[in-house]
């Protein structure tokens, strides 16, 4: 276990490593001068100068890579031109706002999709089976923002239930949070009823049954744990993509996350926060992956850690 530990955190290391220096790169070659972005475009050369030698941009690129890494070892990535402030305090306030907004839709995306994928499996070709794949198929092709757009229409504007936008409160919660979990609520629902499907057709299920075992227990304690770890799987690297894509959500509700201060920032320039946030996306990605590992020999006890 130590030893699998030990070589998983290596390769995060590696991972993160990877992905930070091709966001270095990317961002220095994005069109726009940060300096002149910050100082306005009355800026004189002569102070566009000094600030790009104070902030070390004057450097070649591996030097700027390097210091960049040897900041990043002690917590520090550099300052937010934009908001006057080390980026990661500026990614830490955005933060609890991202991680609401995601867990919310992971949470309706868990309750709403798996009783409705095993249901459809349950009673094939019924009321139940066509609306559980309608439901799949409205949230996999309908894109976040039209369907943002289309909620905020009909229980904002149309009948005034719900706030637009904004933050505080559960009614502000709602729109986001069922927006970003409609596509993984139409993805987890096809693997939940594909799963169930295969499985149920399998001896160990019907000897299940043979021995009187109620029909919840066949279900969920036989056949629902034997598919489980594919949607684990699914389910962990979604929740990575959930706090990546919310980007696009928080932007129609004016959500203050830290999608709402990659956007700024991108627009602003500002490398060391689009780094920032960047590096903190796919941190979240390995954290989840390495998890994720760690969960398929709890659910099935045949799997050995190698």
């Amino acid at each position: 276990m130590l030893r699998y530990l030990t070589r998983r955190v290596l390769d995060a290391v590696l991972v993160v490593l990877g992905v930070s220096l091709i966001i270095f790169v990317l961002v220095r070659l994005t069109p726009g001068d940060p300096i002149r972005a910050y100082l306005g475009e009355t800026a004189t050369d002569e102070q566009v100068a000094f600030y790009r030698a104070h902030l070390g941009l004057d450097q070649p690129l591996p030097v700027q890579y390097l210091r960049f890494l040897q900041r990043a070892m002690v917590g520090d990535l550099g300052n937010s031109l934009f908001y006057h402030r080390p980026a990661t305090d500026v990614v830490g306030s955005h933060l609890p706002a991202t991680l609401l907004l995601s867990l919310a839709a992971l949470v309706i995306s868990l309750v709403v999709a798996i009783p409705l994928g095993v249901l459809s499996a349950v009673r094939r070709d019924s009321f139940w089976d066509y609306l559980g794949m309608f439901v799949a198929m409205i949230g996999q092709s309908v894109p976040a923002f039209f369907l943002g757009l289309v909620l905020m229409l009909l229980f904002a504007v149309e009948w005034q239930v719900l706030p637009t936008a904004g933050y505080g409160t559960w009614q502000h919660l709602v729109l986001p949070s069922v927006t970003l979990a409609a596509f993984l609520v139409g993805l987890l629902t096809r693997m939940v009823r594909s799963g169930m499907l295969e499985v149920l057709g399998e001896d160990y299920v019907r000897t299940a049954r043979a021995k009187g075992l109620s029909e919840r227990s066949v279900l969920y304690q036989h056949a629902f744990r034997n598919m489980a770890i594919p949607l684990v799987t699914i389910i962990g690297l979604q929740f990575g993509t959930l706090l990546g894509g919310a980007i696009v959500v928080e932007t129609v509700f004016s959500w203050p996350g830290v999608g709402t201060a990659a956007v700024t920032a991108i627009g602003a320039r500002d490398y060391s926060l689009v780094q920032a946030v960047v590096l903190l996306v796919s941190g979240f990605f390995v954290i989840i992956n390495l998890v994720v590992d760690l969960l398929y020999a709890w659910i099935d006890p045949r799997i050995r850690y190698a």
